[in-house]
């Protein structure tokens, strides 16, 4: 059952995010958000999210790497933007995205592997 709807679910959901992450990221600084969490968490708990929610989105397979490469490039762009609106691009920020992401991508796969059926093998054969 995970298999046929999970993923179609965030394929779906993985754009919106994507587009409030961006908005997030360039909309001027000074919320109550930012007065609430620290802007490094702010920034792993985004890009894990994006990261995880691709990885089940791709169901695990080995563009998952290539999909965090493209979060991690996002982040970097970005920040790069923010300079632009008023905002200061941060080094650190730009880490912050890069292990969410890393570390979204990984949850994401053991969250698949632990869901998927198992197949038992019996008579010695695999």
């Amino acid at each position: 059952m995970f298999s046929k709807w999970v993923p179609i679910l965030a394929g779906y959901v993985l754009w919106p995010v994507i587009a409030l992450v961006a908005w997030g990221e360039l909309k001027p600084s000074g919320g109550w958000i930012e007065s609430l969490v620290w802007d490094k968490a702010l920034h792993f708990i985004a890009y894990f999210g994006l990261a995880a929610i691709s990885c089940v989105a791709l169901k695990g397979d080995r563009r998952v790497p290539a999909a965090v490469l493209g979060l991690a490039l996002l982040g970097g762009v970005l920040e790069v933007v923010q300079g632009f609106t008023g905002r200061d691009p941060s080094l650190f920020d730009e880490m912050a995205n890069i292990l969410g992401a890393m570390s979204g991508a990984g949850t994401g796969w053991l969250l698949i592997r632990a869901l998927q059926p198992k197949i038992l093998a019996f008579g010695g054969r695999d």
